[in-house]
């Protein structure tokens, strides 16, 4: 099956703007075209561009997602620093766990200062929050 760029946009959950700089970024391939000159993307572009969408849920940046899609597209020029990629950016993931693990327990350490009484005019969390200027 192959789509228009409006329905293609559509399916992919992107504007038709989102799939033409894509393209000019390269992440996607340059689609077929109709005699009359329309784009057309197949099925295999829908997967694509839904493996973008959710590295960058993920955190990835565009060049590296041009990275890891030079993986998937067997060019050797991109993939040769894929190891130092992968390396730095799992560095990152796990620093972005600890931080988060840190907020947790602030938050934790927080709600446990919290009395159950919700009418209470003063909060704890507030005063806390506060005072750790």
């Amino acid at each position: 099956m192959s789509y228009r760029i409006s329905e293609f946009a559509d399916k992919c959950g992107v504007n038709k703007e989102t799939i033409r700089y894509y393209e000019r970024k390269k992440l996607l391939q340059e689609p077929s075209r109709t005699n009359a000159g329309y784009r057309l993307y197949s099925e295999n572009a829908v997967k694509r561009v839904g493996f973008i969408k959710r590295m960058q849920e993920l955190g990835f940046s565009l060049n590296e997602i041009h990275k890891l899609l030079g993986v998937v597209d067997q060019d050797e020029v991109r993939c040769q620093d894929m190891f130092e990629f992968v390396s730095k950016k799992e560095e990152e993931v796990q620093k972005q766990i600890r931080d988060l693990k840190r907020i947790e327990r602030m938050l934790q350490d927080l709600k446990n200062r919290c009395p159950n009484e919700k009418k209470l005019h003063e909060c704890p969390i507030i005063d806390t929050l506060i005072e750790e200027k």
